[in-house]
């Protein structure tokens, strides 16, 4: 009887001890849930909210868009893994190439990363555009705009470019102008055309704008500055060139 008594016991000390361990399993998953929640809505917010406040500098269409002296083309990579080509990096060309002919900047700044010798997207950039016609003499290159911090930055302090068109995606355009309006710096944005499907670039872009924000709140700087290289002051762009 007494042996019994005991199991009994036991058997209702585990019971209880597997009831408490479920409840604080369902505690816990219920805390990170409202967690994980509560972090999708910042990062929603944050988008929205980022995308609001410069809706109004963001130009898709080629007539609209006035005139600026100098054109910050921002870089990526020509290709994808496996020697895809890079759509995003074709439409940013093609968006430079508009404005530049159409005479809404009189110069371009191609900006961008450089870490490497086999890795030159300023350089690329730069090729790619004399084949579509550009002149070199109107092109300029920053090779140290590792980040869009770096490239907007730069652009204002190293390159003396106080009145500029940033050329890129929308999205992207959202966060470089958040940046540039952060910064007291004069800048509008022309929109390439952003090539159907690659929704992971856009949702990867919820990441890149916290990690702007907070780049911002504790005042990150360019990787590197360097010594003043003034771009040439503001002209108009010939017709026949």
């Amino acid at each position: 009887m007494k042996k019994r008594l005991e199991l009994i016991f036991v058997s209702r000390e585990k019971n209880n001890k597997l009831k408490w361990r479920s409840k604080l399993v369902k505690k816990i998953a219920k805390y990170l849930t409202a967690l994980l929640a509560f972090f999708v809505f910042i990062l929603i917010l944050t988008d929205l909210a980022i995308g609001f406040y410069v809706r109004q500098g963001i130009y898709s269409e080629l007539d609209k868009i006035p005139h600026r002296p100098y054109g910050l083309l921002l870089g990526t990579a020509k290709y994808f893994s496996r020697n895809t080509p890079n759509l995003f990096y074709q439409r940013r060309l093609l968006a430079a190439e508009e404005l530049f002919k159409a005479q809404k900047v009189d110069y371009l700044l191609l900006s961008g990363d450089n870490r490497t010798e086999s890795y030159n997207e300023p350089r690329t950039m730069y090729k790619d555009l004399r084949k579509m016609g550009i002149p070199e003499i109107f092109m300029y290159m920053d090779f140290a705009g590792f980040r869009t911090l770096d490239s907007i930055i730069r652009a204002d302090q190293v390159f003396k470019a106080h009145s500029i068109t940033i050329i890129t995606q929308k999205f992207h355009c959202e966060r470089a102008l958040f940046i540039a309006k952060y910064h007291n710096i004069d800048a509008i944005c022309y929109a390439a055309g952003y090539p159907e499907g690659y929704h992971f670039v856009r949702f990867r872009e919820f990441f890149a704008r916290i990690q702007a924000l907070w780049d911002l709140l504790i005042e990150k700087q360019p990787h590197f500055l360097g010594d003043p290289e003034p771009l040439p002051p503001p002209i108009a762009v010939p017709t026949n060139y």
